[in-house]
């Protein structure tokens, strides 16, 4: 079946290029000079997919997404932005107010199709997704109510991820389609200062949800994500988890109940690096990537000496001290990146 594409943009030159390739390659086409126009024809139409131009008269590229976003009819129709603009913050603009894409001009053939064929795939997936996971055989709403079915649930239908140690799998600022679940290995969440430093917010290892952003809107990442150690991870997309959600209310408390423990832990460690000693902060860095890390057969985790110190918020140097104040009193045993707790009761009772 022909796939029909709306084609939104005021220079004429590039609207009717841009439609003959379009054609070319075996689409529908329908123009439209400016974003009123736009808004109009694509309610009348009900294309596949829309390409829009950002900067038009009458009404510009995301005055025509809001106001399609708006219509129920029009909502679920995959947005690709077209623009000449590259600064970060257009194309941030456009992700978060919910376009799936944009292009920036001049762009090629192959980006061009590409890119629409990815967003028509999507929105078939998704379409599926919502009419075979939302009912089972006997026609009632699919019984996801707890965290554990929930992972069988990604673990059956997510995509498979495999990231080497030190591998970026998703940077501030880039559009948070997936949420995570670990499979194998550890993930770090993290952030960096205007100086570039780190600041670790969150460590994952097998079985652990990360990657949580907004159910409601396309707001980016907020932090980056990194491979600590080669790690397999599943991706759902947060519009397959939000049709479960919607369907099992036993799975959102149960949700937020994981959610709520995380940000208790969060403010704990904002508590730490704000009022506690070098020594309690190292303390308890320790304690939680033990907790975090697997160990190897003689007890030992494998850590960085910058990890560390980025979850305590301090210099590295300072850490480095403290570690080896706790090895001369016996609290623990350290042998190039392996630590091994010998005293557990002592790490845990140091003060303030």
């Amino acid at each position: 079946m022909i796939k029909k594409v709306l084609l939104i943009e005021d220079d004429t030159t590039l609207r009717e290029s841009t439609a003959e390739l379009l054609e070319l390659a075996n689409y529908k086409v329908i123009t439209a000079p400016d974003g009123e126009k736009g808004v109009l024809t694509a309610k009348a139409a009900h294309p596949d997919v829309i390409i829009c131009d950002i900067m038009m008269p009458k009404l510009d590229g995301y005055g025509v997404l809001k106001a399609l976003s708006a219509d129920n009819k029009t909502k679920a129709i995959p947005f690709i932005f077209l623009t000449a603009k590259t600064e970060h913050k257009e194309v941030r603009l456009g992700m978060e107010l919910g376009a799936d894409d944009y292009l920036t001009k001049p762009f090629a053939e192959s980006e061009l199709v590409g890119a629409i064929e990815s967003r028509i795939a999507k929105a078939n997936i998704l379409m599926e997704s919502q009419q075979n996971y939302t009912t089972d055989t006997s026609g009632n709403d699919m019984q996801v109510k707890s965290i554990h079915q929930l992972k069988n649930f990604i673990d059956d239908n997510g995509d498979d991820f495999y990231f080497q140690m030190g591998d970026v799998i998703y940077r501030e600022g880039d559009n948070s389609n997936l949420v995570y679940l670990v499979i194998k290995g550890n993930v770090k969440t993290h952030k960096l200062d205007e100086q570039g430093k780190e600041l670790i917010t969150g460590i994952y290892r097998a079985d652990d949800f990360f990657g949580f952003t907004s159910f409601t809107k396309n707001i980016p990442y907020r932090e980056y994500a990194t491979a600590m150690e080669d790690s397999t991870l599943i991706g759902l997309h947060k519009d397959q988890l939000k049709i479960l959600l919607e369907q099992n209310s036993e799975l959102v408390m149960e949700l937020l109940q994981l959610l709520s423990e995380d940000l208790i832990q969060i403010k704990e460690q904002l508590l730490q690096m704000a009022y506690g000693s070098v020594r309690k902060k190292t303390a308890s860095t320790l304690l939680k990537f033990a907790d975090k890390l697997q160990k190897d057969e003689a007890g030992n985790i494998h850590v960085l000496r910058s990890d560390l110190a980025s979850v305590a918020g301090m210099a590295t140097e300072t850490l480095i001290r403290t570690l080896s104040n706790f090895k001369k009193e016996g609290i623990i045993e350290i042998q190039d990146r392996d630590i091994r707790i010998l005293d557990m009761d002592r790490l845990e009772k140091i003060p303030y």
